[in-house]
């Protein structure tokens, strides 16, 4: 075991990850006790949410994830993208000097607007994007109607 010189800006900087992490979430979060006895959190993948005329996009960004790991579902009025990202274990010959990605379970619901056809949702995921496509219904896509000049 070597020698570690103590920095108590790296001791803050830990901390104050481990904080936005943790309120960062929109639920409580799950705690669960690591192998240096800190505790560390499920993480929350970043979205975006945009709207068009026709449908509502989201983007979630989803590194080092596979296909099989993601799961997107429709029920009850609610979007939920849920998955895991497992953490790489040491193997021998290779050593982890610092761990800063965030592991675990994670979900995002999202309370669905009631214009959008939930028959018709589409969801792609490439290169550790997930890309979902909530279609608006028909009556909900604006209309032009031509003024007439007078």
């Amino acid at each position: 075991m070597s020698i570690v010189r103590w920095d108590p800006f790296r001791e803050l900087e830990d901390m104050s990850d481990r904080l936005n992490r943790m309120f960062g979430r929109s639920n409580l979060a799950t705690t669960s006790k690591n192998d240096d006895g800190f505790f560390s959190f499920d993480w929350t993948p970043s979205v975006d949410i945009a709207e068009t005329a026709e449908a509502f996009e989201i983007k979630a960004e989803l590194p080092d994830l596979k296909k099989e790991d993601v799961k997107v579902t429709v029920e009850d009025g609610e979007l939920r993208i849920s998955g895991e990202r497992k953490q790489e274990k040491e193997e021998k010959g290779r050593k982890f000097h610092r761990v800063e990605r965030s592991y675990g379970s994670f979900l995002r619901s999202f309370t669905l607007p009631e214009n959008v056809d939930e028959s018709k949702l589409t969801a792609e995921y490439k290169d550790g994007l997930l890309n979902v496509r909530l279609p608006k219904t028909e009556k909900a896509k604006p209309k032009a109607i031509a003024v007439k000049v007078a």
